[in-house]
């Protein structure tokens, strides 16, 4: 059984058109088939060059909406960003106020724990 769940290779599709254009060379096609009848192939071709385009049209709107999306993400970042200055600003380092957007007050910051760097000449037996 053929899997259509996968798209089919551009260089197939084209093999499909040109045996398509080459059919009209053929002067006595009678198919026994109805799906086979130059006028049933004409259809699903149209169509798929309709469908084809369609999927363009919405590829290049996906493109435009995930654009927007992204922008509009990154003036919402960077307004919470220049509120949280304000707040800073205004209230100071250690309020609740500050607490409260998320940062950490600065009375509840542990000291850093780095030791000083050896400067060369000291003496490390001690």
């Amino acid at each position: 059984m053929t899997d259509t769940t996968r798209r089919l290779a551009p260089k197939r599709i084209a093999q499909d058109i040109q045996a398509l254009n080459s059919l009209k060379a053929i002067a006595n096609y009678a198919p026994m088939r109805p799906e086979a009848s130059h006028q049933t192939l004409q259809q699903a071709y149209q169509a798929m060059q309709q469908s084809q385009q369609d999927e363009v049209m919405r590829e290049a709107a996906l493109k435009a909406s995930r654009d927007h999306a992204r922008q509009a993400e990154w003036d919402f970042h960077n307004a919470v960003l220049a509120m949280k200055q304000s707040v800073l600003a205004q209230f100071g380092p250690n309020s609740d106020e500050i607490q409260a957007i998320g940062y950490t007050k600065s009375s509840k910051r542990k000291p850093s724990s780095r030791q000083k760097p050896l400067t060369t000449g000291e003496d490390l037996s001690q």
